[in-house]
């Protein structure tokens, strides 16, 4: 798992595109009575996803975009106090959130279960670099910190503190700097959506 954890964190980018192309090609299943809500909602879970993103990448910086395992200092502030992989969980609420705008609810499981395996492959790939080379500040944030499911109580102790104070260091002008290439994406989806909406005769 954590060997092909490594391989996935290098194409992590990359991996994704099938579900791309499936939420492009595959018609929307719509009726008459069928509600345009769907898209809305999508649009609202796409927009919570990338504020997720946003306020990980105020505090993680330019780090998140690595593409080797050069993985960066301890943050334990922000969505890094109340879980692990905040930047992670983002991604899924992005893809969830198409899904749900394409009109293709049934895809969405599916999409869950598929990302869910490659991120989870990748963390253990991570847990496993940053314990060696951070080690027990690191141990220590992982045993008060939840890998997946965030925990409302509290700011993480100081105790293990962050190698970095990262809201200080990374002004939200350098956070939307680094983010755009998602930001760009987001509305390069919707723009093709709309076109398959076009070409395709999908409604949605």
């Amino acid at each position: 798992m954590r060997r092909m954890g490594g391989w996935l964190f290098r194409y992590r980018t990359s991996i994704p595109i099938p579900i791309a192309i499936a939420l492009l090609l595959i018609p929307a299943s719509a009726s008459p009575s069928f509600s345009p809500s769907p898209f809305g909602l999508g649009v609202m879970v796409v927009a919570a996803g990338e504020a997720i993103r946003l306020w990980a990448v105020h505090h993680i910086g330019a780090i998140s975009r690595t593409r080797s395992d050069r993985l960066g200092p301890l943050i334990a502030t922000g969505p890094f106090a109340s879980v692990r992989n905040p930047l992670y969980l983002g991604n899924i609420l992005l893809w969830l959130g198409f899904a749900v705008s394409a009109h293709l609810l049934w895809l969405a499981p599916i999409i869950l279960i598929l990302l869910a395996f490659e991120y989870h492959a990748i963390v253990r790939w991570e847990e496993t670099l940053l314990s060696e080379r951070l080690g027990e500040p690191y141990r220590r944030y992982m045993q008060r910190v939840p890998r997946w499911l965030p925990r409302l109580s509290g700011e993480f102790s100081r105790a293990t503190e962050p190698a970095m104070p990262s809201a200080a260091v990374f002004s939200w002008r350098d956070t939307l700097f680094s983010e755009r290439g998602t930001l760009i994406a987001i509305g390069v989806g919707y723009g093709l959506l709309a076109i398959k909406q076009t070409v395709l005769g999908a409604w949605f």
